[in-house]
């Protein structure tokens, strides 16, 4: 009888072992998995906000102010052109000045074909990688600077939650967020501000 309990204690300290084992295996492991997640994602929504910023610049390029509106920056992005300036002849060229040939010719080019490789889908840049289809948030405004001098600014932004959303580490996004707010820093990937001049700069860089 006393060798069956002592069989017994034994093999529920060895389950209680084996199970402290594994969470502290997990509390090392669950963050590690996080990090690597994570800076992935990151990396996939980084490369969505560099598109939103090359097209929201070619827009300003155009239409001098920036746009809050995905629709627009979509249409423009898919059937609107750009004007470029091309030079024949040289200034210099007294000769070339006298008979005409030096000239500036505008030429047009859709916008599609100048900032984005062959084969882009434009419909997609509203949405936020590793999401359910969830839009970033896009805004456009004009800042006056300290200088007293007014400029169009725009941001655009995917808060963590929406692409590093997943049961496993709800603890780890929830002190993600934490730790940013504490620091007052944006809980998620941003490009732009509304708020500031930061020269279209990405939270990132």
């Amino acid at each position: 009888m006393k060798r069956s309990i002592k069989n017994l204690l034994q093999i529920v300290l060895l389950a209680i072992v084996c199970f402290l084992a594994y969470a502290v295996y997990m509390q090392i492991k669950t963050p590690l998995d996080f990090n690597e997640v994570k800076s992935l994602r990151d990396q996939d929504v980084i490369n969505r906000l560099k598109d939103i910023r090359t097209a929201e610049r070619a827009y300003k390029q155009v239409y001098s102010k920036y746009t809050g509106s995905f629709d627009t920056l979509i249409n423009f992005i898919k059937n609107d052109s750009m004007i470029y300036l091309i030079k024949t002849g040289s200034a210099d060229d007294s000769v070339a000045v006298a008979k005409g040939l030096v000239k500036t010719i505008e030429v047009k080019v859709a916008v599609m074909d100048t900032i984005f490789k062959k084969g882009f889908d434009a419909d997609q840049i509203r949405y936020i990688p590793h999401s359910d289809n969830v839009e970033f948030i896009l805004a456009a405004d004009t800042l006056t600077t300290g200088s007293k001098v007014t400029i169009p600014v725009f941001e655009a932004k995917a808060p963590f939650k929406t692409y590093l959303d997943d049961e496993r580490f709800h603890q780890e996004l929830v002190n993600l967020i934490d730790r940013q707010k504490t620091i007052g820093k944006y809980p998620g990937m941003k490009v732009g501000s509304i708020t500031e001049a930061t020269n279209d700069a990405g939270n990132w860089e």
